[in-house]
């Protein structure tokens, strides 16, 4: 389902893939399209006026004219760089919330260089122990993050950010 917001490009591509069976019938696949459609992007299709659409190329092209703003204003490395942890937000909430954010960067992150650059942004009591995993799966980091935060609450582990708070 498509809601307005997400890259329309993968939902025509997850749209087609799951319409396999219809074949080349475009009245079929620009009939079944609304039920493709959530919210916005429902209610965006109901406003128009389906006798403009003489084919299925130019019904995709009205649907891509009006949804493609969601991959142009995607964010990129600057902002992900400024994405912090809240401070009630556990470690896997923060890095789970920041994941989603890296997947929608354009271009496209490789898995390596996302977790390189997870670690690089991480406050300095989390950076200095995980920075020797970066090259590790994205789930161990987690779960190392997530042992830091336990240290930190135990008070085994330095809170420099609370240090610097009392300074």
């Amino acid at each position: 389902m498509f809601d307005g917001t997400g890259d329309p490009k993968v939902h025509l591509r997850t749209y087609c893939d799951k319409l396999v069976g219809v074949g080349k019938d475009e009245r079929i696949c620009m009939k079944l399209f609304t039920r493709s459609l959530t919210g916005d992007a429902l209610s965006w299709y109901i406003s128009q006026n389906p006798k403009k659409w003489v084919n299925w190329v130019s019904m995709t092209s009205d649907f891509m004219d009006q949804f493609t703003f969601n991959t142009e204003n995607a964010p990129d490395i600057f902002y992900l760089q400024n994405l912090k942890k809240w401070p009630m937000e556990t470690f896997c909430e923060y890095a789970t919330r920041w994941r989603s954010e890296a997947a929608k960067v354009r271009p496209t992150l490789e898995e390596e260089h996302m977790n390189k650059f997870f670690v690089r942004v991480q406050y300095l009591q989390y950076y200095e122990r995980l920075m020797v995993i970066k090259n590790y799966k994205f789930s161990y980091i987690i779960k190392l993050g997530e042992r830091i935060e336990e240290g930190i609450k135990s008070g085994m582990v330095t809170n420099f950010e609370a240090l610097q708070d009392t300074n």
